[in-house]
């Protein structure tokens, strides 16, 4: 395996002239590779078109609630919410029709409707009547309506519409058109949608998030986990793993090569705030990912969550970069380095507030990782990270 390169220059954080330099010409940006889920990235992802259209975003697919659960119990598919919401952060809103398209991805229909309205509805767009899809210009509006037809031809009679994402319907249809492969309808959509940048799910699979926790229980589904949906988790997490159903069968899954390749290409891997383990954790657990970024001589960069993530209970922050390395490293054959995998960490400890109190930096050295601290919180954003100023950081780095 390739040893990545310890960091060997002292950069200026944020670099104005790299700034600048990407700014000026995004189409030609760095290959900054993020592996995460949910809309943590959203900001930082609509704020990253400015200085690169080559960025890429391995996406967790194993969402197990909302209308994502409803999708998948009936076409026994992975979830696509979160592929959906990066594609739609990516996509240019400057190109005309784009700002359309985002707004209707984001509809829901009324949780409150009758059966009897929602399908009327649905009919409407199907027909290319409702006003939202006649304001996507073509030939986005007919792919649309052709992969919402298939959708309506394919829905069970009893599948619940109530609350269902517009997005999350096109993509389902598009997924059943074309015989189960989400890729082809990404790569449609990307184009047409002029999205910056790379999105794909890190395995196309219908699986799900199984955790055992400290106290010996079993907790299956992504949803129970993120304490959204389902009251906080009560004790710590004790082993992540992939399960083949909602009764926690484990199972092995493994990344395609191209998603190897992709992994292949970053120019600087950014291992992202998120819920920890739903949206992190998650997509570093298919067989192939270590092995892929162990191989991959970029930096690999840790951007911990600030204080509020429910998924880290009783975790402090040199705890956090302990069991991301653990995750990282366990999937690897044989010894790996810890700086194949890991060679900075990003706090702000004079800004932000992280978990279980001010973070220990000499813990996390101890571990083998660097450690940069510069300002992330901004008056505006706290006490959460600025989007705009950790990117400048992420990019100064790549």
């Amino acid at each position: 395996m390739t040893t990545a390169p310890r960091l060997t220059r002292s950069p200026r954080l944020p670099d104005p002239l790299r700034l600048a330099r990407y700014a000026r010409a995004p189409e030609v940006g760095p290959r900054l590779l993020f592996f995460s889920g949910g809309s943590a990235l959203a900001g930082l992802s609509r704020e990253l078109i400015r200085y690169t259209h080559n960025s890429i975003h391995l996406i967790t697919p194993f969402d197990s609630g909302g209308s994502s659960a409803v999708l998948r119990r009936a076409f026994k598919m992975l979830a696509v919410g979160d592929l959906r919401n990066r594609l739609m952060a990516l996509a240019d809103q400057s190109v005309q029709g784009n700002p359309e398209v985002v707004r209707l991805f984001a509809h829901r229909l009324p949780q409150q409707a009758t059966a009897r309205e929602l399908q009327a509805r649905l009919e409407e767009l199907v027909s290319g009547r409702d006003p939202l899809l006649m304001a996507v210009p073509d030939p986005l509006r007919k792919i649309i309506r052709n992969h919402l037809r298939f959708f309506w031809e394919k829905m069970p009679a009893d599948f619940d519409l109530q609350g269902a994402n517009l997005g999350n319907l096109v993509l389902a249809g598009g997924y059943l058109n074309h015989q189960g492969h989400i890729d082809p309808v990404i790569f449609t959509f990307s184009k047409l949608a002029e999205v910056r940048g790379v999105v794909r799910p890190v395995v196309n699979q219908d699986l799900h998030l199984a955790a055992r926790l400290a106290d010996g229980r079993l907790v299956v589904g992504q949803h129970l986990l993120t304490g959204r949906e389902a009251p906080p988790i009560a004790s710590p997490v004790a082993n992540l793993f992939l399960a083949r159903d909602l009764q926690g069968t484990p199972v092995k899954a493994a990344i395609r090569e191209k998603v190897a390749r992709l992994i292949g290409q970053a120019e600087l891997i950014c291992y992202p705030m998120g819920s920890f383990y739903s949206s992190l954790i998650a997509t570093l657990l298919p067989d192939g990912v270590c092995p892929a970024v162990a191989a991959t001589g970029c930096p690999k960069i840790y951007v911990p969550n600030v204080d509020g993530d429910s998924e880290q209970l009783g975790l402090s922050l040199a705890d956090t970069v302990a069991v991301l390395l653990d995750y990282l490293r366990r999937s690897c054959a044989g010894d790996v380095a810890v700086d194949q995998v890991l060679n900075l960490v990003i706090v702000d400890s004079a800004n932000a507030v992280y978990p279980g109190g001010p973070p220990d930096l000499a813990a996390i050295r101890r571990l083998g990782v660097e450690v940069i601290d510069a300002p992330l919180v901004s008056e505006q954003s706290a006490p959460y990270l600025d989007p705009a100023k950790l990117l400048e950081v992420l990019l100064s780095l790549a």
